[in-house]
Parts: C-alpha cells; structure tokens; sequence
C-alpha cells in the first residue's frame, strides 16, 4: 500500500498577539477532519500546533495535491479562523489569502509538505515544525542529516547510506530546482543552499534507489502576498532508520541552535530553539524561533504516537545556547546583523517608512549647490562662515 502523508500548516489567529493557538480552533478543526475520517478521505489525522500556526497532520491513500484532501484542509483552516474571529483573536485567518479553494491548497497561503511513499515494514518519522522563520531554516539541519559525516557517521559506516542523497534545490524567487548529488557535489550544492533565503531544499532521495527520504514546505508567503503578512513557519518530514538517518542522527541537527531569518516581524535574525510541545509558544521579542519535533511510526496509514522529540534535558545546552545567542543578537538592536538585509527587508513595512522619506532625499551635487548658495550669500553680505 502507498501512503500519503500530508502535513499542512497556517496561522488563522492566535492569543494575546503572535503567541499560541487557541484550543477552541484546534477543536474546530478537529472536528472537520474527524468527518473526512468518517467518509474515508482520510486513514488518521493528528493535529497540534507550534506557536501561533495550527498544524494538521494527516494520512490517506489519493497521493500528493490531491484536491479532496487540500479541500478538507483548507476547509478545516476556515472553520479555525471563524472561531478565531469570534473569539477576537490577533490576525485571524492571516495565512488565508483567497476567500476560496481552487483545487489546490498551494498558493493560497498555508505551507504542505507531503510525501507519497511505499511503507517499509516498520516505517518511523520525525516531524519537525518551525515558528517564526522560513523554509531556508531547513537547510543546514538538512545538510547535516543527510551529507554531514560528522553529525551522521551512517554515511560512513552504513553501506545502505554510503553512497549518499540527492538534493533536490528550489531557487524560490525564479521557480526554478535543480538536483545535486552528495557527496559528489557537495561544494556545488553548499554554494546553492549557504544562501537560504533563495536556495531552499524542497526533497531528498537516496541515490541508490530514489528512495524519498525528505521533504519540506517551501511556501514563501512574501513571495504568494507580493508583500509582509507574516513568515513561512515551515515543516519538513523525515523517513528514519533502514538506510536513513536513524532517529538520533536527526536530532542532532538541532543541537546547535543556528541563526535564521523572521523573529520580530518577520525582519531579525535568532536563534532556532528546539523546545518541547509545551513550550511551542512565541514570548521573548516574538520568539525566539521555535522547534518542535514530533515522532511517530506510520503502519497502514495509521499514525502510531507521536513521542515529543525535543522534551529531553539533552537539549537544555542547546536551549540554553539559543538564550544567550538571543541576548547577543538583541544588543544589536535596529542593526544588522540583528535585523535582515535590505532584499528581505524589502517584504517587510520598512519600505513604507523609506518610501515617507524619499522626497526628502536630494542628489549629492543638488547639496553641494545649496552649500554654495548659501557660502555665496553670506559673502556678498559680509557674513563669515566657518
């Protein structure tokens, strides 16, 4: 049996600001895709959140882009976002960018990441959800997972992952992809994905088979919208085990807490901290970035779990690495590096503000002249100016 697993995000409003979502539009949800269940559209769902996006989780049998499960997604969004309205909370219905599904769930505004695989006989995967950053995050857990020897000795010693993964490489603002292959092209492949906000890892095969081993939502709001309403908060799902990273390898990844683009306003750098299921909930400067890893076995399309992966004192060092990297980042203040560069700026309201300035701006030799004029006037007058 080929199984579909599909993880399908969005914030549709949260309480007291960018902070969590509220129960109430979990149960809404819940309840539309406890009727698709019913009419056998879906085999389990499980749903949770991270931070302010709600997360659906869902297995089922119609393959990838199949329009009766984005439907039903989507359909669970609105719902949520209904509730969310009459409850008054912030940004309801925010990652909602059409009034009406057409078929397809992509573009319009909610990340999928979604894999249609042959399950083995035991079939484990990790779940990772971001808050408050973008699919790029991915790319050096990735990296590390599935090329690094260092963070992943099965590619050394395993001889069903020596031979290595192909990267499948998205350019998100020309909508082109190429796919690379690690080891053998390894330095190419870090010259695309060293630059996240461009180059983002959308899947990972292994080249011994094509195996599907990976995948992630590449959705870039700023991208869908043409301007800011809010960051990516992406997902990815990795296969463990029998070939693949084993469960430990991917962890790992998230050890050190690496800098990536969103926190406050979608215009900062932090630190991406890995915290437990419990404290998936945007504070300090909105954020930091937040992880949560999920864990669960998939058999016949049910999903058995999950375990809270990051719910371990094994990962206070790296949380308590990401409060001081966030300290650090903070004393910067309006400056980069804290805040992004200008061309990921350029999505954010700064461009409002600069836009304010501009009849003030003046040409350098427009200055000059003035300069002049004045020095020249003050003289025919008399006037001395230092």
């Amino acid at each position: 049996m080929r199984t579909t697993i599909s993880v399908i995000k969005a914030d549709i409003g949260s309480l007291a600001g960018h902070h969590v979502v509220h129960p109430d539009t979990m149960a809404a949800a819940s309840k539309v895709l406890a009727e698709a269940k019913a009419q056998g559209i879906l085999i389990d769902y499980y749903i949770t959140h991270v931070g302010d996006d709600l997360q659906l989780i869902m297995t089922h049998t119609r393959g990838e882009l199949d329009p009766k499960v984005h439907e039903t997604a989507w359909n669970a969004f609105k719902k949520a976002a209904e509730v969310a309205r009459d409850l008054g909370l912030y940004a309801a219905g925010q990652d909602l960018l059409s009034d009406s599904f057409s078929g397809n769930i992509r573009g319009l505004g909610p990340g999928v990441a979604e894999m249609e695989i042959e399950e083995r006989v035991s079939e484990p995967i990790a779940i990772f959800m971001a808050d408050k950053t973008e699919p790029g995050a991915f790319n050096l857990p990735l990296y590390k997972m599935f090329a690094d020897p260092f963070n992943t000795p099965g590619l050394v010693i395993d001889p069903t992952m020596h031979n290595g993964f192909k990267f499948e490489v998205l350019d998100v603002y020309e909508g082109e992809a190429v796919t690379l292959t690690a080891p053998q092209e390894l330095y190419d492949l870090l010259a695309l994905i060293g630059t996240p906000a461009r180059y983002v890892i959308r899947r990972i095969y292994r080249n011994d088979d094509n195996l599907l081993a990976a995948v992630v939502a590449i959705e870039r709001l700023n991208l869908i919208a043409g301007k800011y309403v809010g960051k990516d908060d992406p997902v990815t799902i990795v296969r463990l085990q029998h070939g693949l990273p084993a469960l430990g390898e991917a962890l790992e990844a998230f050890s050190f807490p690496h800098l990536v683009p969103g926190w406050m306003r979608g215009s900062h750098y932090g630190p991406l901290m890995p915290v437990s299921q419990r404290d998936a909930r945007a504070t300090r400067f909105d954020g930091p970035p937040r992880l949560v890893g999920l864990g669960f076995n998939v058999k016949n399309g049910k999903l058995v779990g999950p375990s809270d992966l990051f719910d371990d004192p094994a990962f206070d060092e790296a949380r308590r690495l990401a409060n001081v990297i966030a300290d650090y980042m903070r004393r910067h203040g309006p400056f980069m590096p804290h805040r992004l560069e200008p061309t990921e700026m350029e999505y954010t309201t700064l461009p409002l503000i600069q836009e304010k300035l501009r009849p003030r701006f003046k040409k350098e030799a427009d200055m000059y002249k003035t300069k002049e004029s004045i020095y020249t006037k003050g003289k025919s007058s008399g006037e001395t100016h230092d």
